[in-house]
């Protein structure tokens, strides 16, 4: 695994490895967990890669592997070792980068592969979420055992689950079936159910400054923006993506900038207030990029993952001049 600096793009190649997620440390400042699969997720075994910054570029920290494919990852709200990861085999597990071996713990409930994977950024919580192909959602606090409650509602795989970052106890996810869905955990039926494409929703993000404005990416190249007061159209759409979006993550930084990752290998960045959205197209990819995630620490760093086996930490230009 070699890592080099190019410009301003460091850039981490992990052969045999296809990215399918990427995320920053919410506590330390350039680190970066991205979850990978052998053979585009078909078949074979997952890592986990635990990567860190310097000067010269990126350097691996720290590798866990798993015996199926690893589809996402996100970190603890409150811990700053401790990662969650989602798996082919229809398992979470709970890991520990201070430990050299690995997983803590697996929770195996769901009965096909588990696509998506968010832990709650409520203080005093400890509660994960996670989306399979087996059309359901599983709420999970990691000191215990088995699930807390199972979403049941979808029609279809589910792709994305994401958690308000404003409102407790509430969460979004994405699915096959066309649909955006809200949900409660101090109920198990669904809150709002949102008819978003005509097409499947691979991803969705919530507004870090506005708690009823939520972002879907889909299979028609689109991404549309959904205020949650009305949802009978949306409140924005962006165009420009050539093939299916595969992952949309809002800026904590500035509140009409958002980005997107798509199979047309290229990463997007929009600012959505804007009567022409489209800031910057970035082409460094040559395959499906995958992982897609904006740091909380640095207003103008991105990293990104793909199936050509690079990681990528880099500052896109629209985000390192005013807005």
């Amino acid at each position: 695994m070699s890592g080099a600096r190019v410009g301003a793009v460091r850039t981490l190649r992990v052969p045999g490895r296809h990215g399918y997620a990427a995320e920053f440390s919410p506590y330390l400042p350039g680190r970066l967990a991205c979850a990978a699969a052998q053979h585009y997720g078909i078949a074979g075994c997952g890592t986990l890669l635990i990567l860190d910054q310097n000067e010269s570029g990126l350097r691996l920290f720290r590798s866990f592997d798993w015996n199926d494919g690893l589809f996402d990852v996100t970190w603890s709200e409150n811990n700053e070792h401790i990662l969650v990861t989602c798996s082919g085999d229809g398992s979470l597990q709970l890991w520990d980068t201070a430990k050299a071996a690995g997983p803590l713990q697996v929770y195996k409930e769901h009965t096909q592969e588990v696509y998506s994977v968010d832990w709650s950024q409520t203080r005093g919580e400890q509660l994960v979420v996670s989306g399979s192909w087996d059309q359901t959602v599983k709420l999970w606090d990691p000191t215990v055992g088995k699930s807390l409650c199972t979403f049941r509602g979808h029609e279809s795989v589910i792709y994305s689950t994401i958690w308000s970052p404003h409102i407790p106890g509430c969460f979004a996810s994405a699915s096959g079936d066309q649909t955006l869905r809200i949900w409660d955990v101090k109920s198990t039926g669904v809150r709002i159910v949102v008819p978003a494409h005509q097409a499947e929703i691979l991803s969705c993000d919530w507004c870090k400054y506005n708690e009823n404005l939520l972002v879907t990416g889909a299979v028609d190249c689109s991404l549309r923006g959904w205020d949650l007061r009305n949802i009978r159209q949306p409140v924005f759409e962006l165009l420009g993506h050539t093939y299916a979006i595969r992952r949309v993550k809002f800026s904590p930084f500035h509140a009409s900038v958002l980005a997107s990752c798509s199979y047309d290998f290229t990463v997007r960045f929009w600012n959505f207030s804007k009567p022409d959205p489209l800031l910057e197209t970035v082409e460094h990819h040559t395959e499906f990029t995958c992982g897609l995630d904006l740091s909380l620490q640095s207003p103008t760093q991105v990293a990104d993952c793909a199936w050509d086996e690079t990681i990528k930490i880099y500052d896109p230009v629209c985000l390192t001049m005013p807005a």
